[in-house]
């Protein structure tokens, strides 16, 4: 059914998994829009009830796929693309079912503002997570702004934006970024147990809290998405992101201008 993601239901499990592990699941323009008709799709299927979401392979994500962003051959429409990315995040919030992001290698840049817009997130001890926009010039879009303040608050949300720093799992959990640990190798076999958990507990009762919790915050998230559109396609037009770009591709340090 999709290129590059399988869906898999058993019971009341669904099991999401984004798969591209030639490139550690960075997300080219056609995952990105795969990824928002799945989750719409899901919105509608009241049979599930928990949602796993994992990657094949190496990594969860290693984030947007910047070899496609600057392929002289490959269309890349950013006001396109942040359609999608917009959708993603807002079925990923309103979906009726619990959420858990099962964490090992890479989740980075978009592939980690999924990660935090998920109910639930196990990170392996030596997973790698970074909300680094920043070292191309970008700002977090997926609703990164939104998820990551709704985890630490505003303060630490843009120490971590402007730092893009790069946190094990076990580092990650100190600051309640992620909130179950497991150790390397385990992470999936946690968040299954987890789900299975779930599955013996008052779940309906759970999924209404969380709708009604979603609810009051939905008009927030969807005016920071605008924003968020908008801003990147402003950013993707700056020298500062070209640097950016140019630098990661070449493996130096890059030198910005703030222009």
């Amino acid at each position: 059914m999709y290129n590059t993601l399988t869906l898999e239901k058993e019971g009341r499990i669904a099991t999401l998994t984004l798969n591209r592990p030639e490139s550690m699941n960075s997300m080219n323009e056609i995952m990105m829009q795969e990824l928002a008709d799945c989750l719409e799709s899901l919105k509608e299927d009241t049979s599930v009830q928990v949602l796993l979401l994992k990657g094949e392979g190496r990594a969860f994500s290693a984030g947007g796929d910047i070899k496609a962003m600057i392929d002289p051959e490959i269309r890349f429409d950013i006001e396109e693309v942040m359609k999608y990315v917009t959708r993603i995040a807002l079925a990923l919030y309103t979906l009726p079912q619990i959420t858990i992001a099962s964490i090992h290698g890479a989740a980075a840049g978009l592939g980690f503002s999924i990660v935090l817009g998920c109910d639930i997130v196990i990170a392996e001890e030596n997973s790698k997570l970074a909300m680094n926009f920043i070292g191309i010039g970008l700002v977090p879009d997926g609703g990164g702004h939104f998820f990551l303040k709704e985890r630490v608050g505003i303060t630490k949300a843009k120490q971590l934006m402007w730092n893009g720093q790069l946190f094990t799992g076990i580092e990650a959990r100190k600051i309640d970024l992620v909130d179950e640990i497991a150790s390397d190798g385990l992470g999936w076999a946690t968040a299954t147990s987890y789900a299975q958990k779930l599955l013996q507990s008052p779940i309906a009762a759970m999924i209404a809290s969380k709708e009604i919790l979603h609810a009051s915050k939905l008009e927030e998230l969807k005016s920071i998405l605008e924003r968020e559109a908008i801003t990147q396609t402003a950013m993707r037009k700056t020298a500062d992101h070209v640097e950016g770009i140019n630098a990661f591709v070449e493996k130096r340090k890059p030198e910005f201008k703030g222009i």
